[in-house]
């Protein structure tokens, strides 16, 4: 296939980004900033927040402060990640125009990531769905450990595609297939995509890439080559993953859009601001900025 003309970023460091950051937790005013220079940059897909227990997810405890602190701009969408029917709710009272469920294609990350196995998972979706339905507010699925499982190694493209139907069957608009531990390759990323893409149309995947080997960039290559339009990604590389050792942040979204820019596909997005946003926001965690593209603009 020939490369898409245009691709859509989906911001993932309020959520994906700030939920697995050590120490305090982060004031409702950094949030909330982070998402209006994130929209200011042009991006038009952010996930601001996780209806979680704080008990769980501690950095994520201020959600609906964070959803009613944003002031949003026109043509974006602000998305949540919604567990379950409670978080929903939750969600719907702050006033959230679009939700997502998460799930997994190992059974033994689901069962160490939220205590279920995958099949139960999917049971608890069914009433979020349904709520949704109801409000006609869209639903995002995430897939994760697609490439591989700190628990089982290898996971079997089939098992992926099998989740991803599920997911797809049940209202899911869009299904993002997350490289949780980052420790897939460009043929097994595309192998992957392939059993996917029999079951769920390309145009309906995003992909979503973890760093940890330094292989994330060439899977993304590899499956926006087959098609992929729609690339989930961490402004300065934020984020991680709780329940599997070893695992660094998310792609920088710097990165992608370098180098999505280098093959001519349009996002919509600047990159000297959101190079910008990413010093900011790692001088007000006092981290590492996790971009390489960040790095070298600002040295």
């Amino acid at each position: 296939m020939a490369f898409p003309k245009q691709v859509r970023l989906v911001e993932m460091s309020p959520r994906d980004g700030l939920q697995n950051e050590a120490g305090p937790v982060i004031a409702t005013r950094i949030k909330t900033q982070l998402i209006e220079r994130l929209a200011d940059c042009g991006l038009i897909h952010i996930e601001s927040a996780s209806f979680v227990s704080p008990k769980w997810v501690p950095q994520m405890g201020d959600a609906a402060e964070v959803m009613a602190g944003i002031k949003r701009k026109a043509g974006v969408r602000y998305s949540v990640l919604t567990p379950n029917l409670r978080g929903f709710e939750n969600a719907l009272a702050a006033g959230v125009g679009e939700v997502a469920v998460f799930g997994a294609a190992s059974e033994s990350f689901s069962q160490k990531n939220i205590n279920c196995s995958i099949a139960e998972s999917l049971e608890r979706f069914q009433p979020v769905m349904d709520a949704a339905r109801k409000h006609n507010i869209p639903v995002r699925g995430y897939v994760s450990t697609v490439l591989g499982c700190p628990y089982e190694g290898d996971i079997a493209p089939e098992q992926v595609a099998k989740v991803a139907k599920n997911l797809a069957d049940m209202g899911c608009y869009e299904i993002s297939l997350g490289d949780t531990i980052g420790t897939g390759t460009p043929l097994k990323a595309k192998r992957m995509l392939e059993a996917v893409a029999k079951h769920v149309p390309v145009e309906r995947l995003a992909a979503h890439f973890h760093d940890t080997y330094g292989q994330a960039l060439a899977n993304l290559y590899a499956v926006v080559e087959e098609g992929v339009a729609v690339i989930d990604a961490s402004v300065a590389g934020l984020g991680g993953c709780p329940y599997a050792n070893g695992a660094s942040g998310n792609v920088a979204t710097e990165d992608v859009l370098y180098m999505l820019n280098g093959l001519g596909i349009s996002t919509g997005v600047d990159l000297n601001q959101l190079v910008a946003t990413g010093e900011w926001i790692s001088g007000q965690l006092n981290r590492h900025n996790g971009s390489k593209v960040g790095q070298a603009l600002h040295p």
